[in-house]
């Protein structure tokens, strides 16, 4: 038995399944069968026993089992543990696309949500869902963080995408192109450039954030003759919050900016639209990359690809997105923790806070 106090240590991760005809199981069970990630937090998986093992049989992880639990509160905290969330037999049909699997994907993440906002649990990785077969009358949301955003609370977030080489954030998020103009305000961006500052201090452990600005229009508009937006209020916008001690600067020309690997000199940046920062996020951290919802109270972290139907089965998924998502989830955690001690107790000395 575990000693009471080195249990409570120990950082609880809930890990939703997401699209049981995806690559879901076959990462989480990848990332899992590393027996370090158990040394300091207790995994519980929002799942189905029945479906873990028919995976394990699929992809030949004979060697991998699951501690069956039916409470949070009943984990193992130095084994694996699946928390069923269905206990019937279910079609699975790998590679596509059914209802079935939107519904328990909608199933694990209610109740991962529900274990997290009772303190269950410290924080979340959600396995890659299927956006169309999820949707129902409890889930009408372009994605996982705005859904988060909502049983929170917390209509100011940013989707923040996470590597070793870059941490990008969309200022419009999940919004149509035709859409982009009539959303996009200088309020909505300097609330945006809050959060990421603040989420890059609080979070990522980062002093002195330096964030940059991607422009909206090519060459930043060219003195007007391909957009006034970013010479008027987007550049009004940095400048305000510069004004407000924040290191923030641009806007800068997109395809320069990353051309020319300016990104490199900023702890954080800010794109306009979605895939202005997506694009050039995913070819520089495809495997790695990690999706983190900033400004919610509670940590959610997953993978940056989706449910990538095309390998599903077939064990050639790639686990270093999922794994990297909550290695990156804990360190928030422990950050959070620590900005959260220090500004309570000024006068303690602080710890060093990981790198994320």
């Amino acid at each position: 038995m575990e000693p009471v106090q080195e249990k409570e240590k120990r950082i609880r991760v809930g890990i939703t399944h997401g699209d049981i005809n995806g690559i879901s199981y076959e990462i989480i069970i990848k990332t899992l069968q590393d027996q370090r990630l158990l040394e300091n937090s207790t995994i519980i998986v929002y799942g189905s026993s029945k479906i873990a093992s028919y995976y394990r049989k699929t992809l030949n992880f004979n060697d991998f089992n699951f501690n069956v639990i039916h409470k949070a509160e009943l984990a193992h905290p130095r084994r694996p543990n699946i928390l069923n969330i269905h206990d019937e037999e279910v079609k699975i049909d790998i590679g596509k696309s059914t209802p079935i699997a939107g519904e328990l994907a909608l199933l694990s993440l209610e109740a991962a949500t529900a274990d997290l906002a009772r303190n269950e649990i410290d924080v979340v990785v959600t396995a890659p869902i299927n956006k169309k077969n999820i949707q129902s009358d409890a889930f009408r949301f372009p994605g996982h963080s705005e859904y988060f955003a909502h049983k929170f609370n917390c209509p100011d977030h940013l989707m923040l995408m996470v590597s070793r080489e870059v941490r990008i954030g969309m200022i419009t998020g999940h919004v149509a192109v035709n859409r982009i103009k009539d959303v996009l305000t200088e309020d909505l961006i300097m609330r945006k450039i809050h959060i990421m500052n603040h989420s890059l201090i609080r979070d990522f452990g980062i002093v002195k954030p330096k964030i940059a600005v991607l422009a909206l229009n090519p060459h930043a508009g060219d003195e007007g003759l391909i957009g006034n937006e970013d010479s008027t209020f987007i550049r009004t916008a940095i400048e305000k919050c510069y004004n407000q001690n924040m290191l923030v600067f641009g806007p800068y020309p997109a395809d320069g900016f990353f051309g020319a690997a300016q990104f490199r000199h900023f702890d954080g940046i800010l794109a306009m639209y979605h895939d202005q920062g997506m694009i050039p996020f995913k070819l520089l951290s495809f495997d790695e990359g990690v999706n983190f919802t900033a400004g919610l109270p509670v940590i959610r972290t997953s993978p940056g690809h989706g449910t990538a139907y095309e390998i599903a089965g077939k064990n050639v998924a790639s686990a270093e997105g999922f794994r990297t998502a909550v290695h990156l989830a804990c360190d928030i955690f422990e950050n959070r923790q620590r900005y959260d001690e220090l500004i309570a107790n000024p006068l303690k000395p602080a710890e060093p806070p990981k790198e994320s």
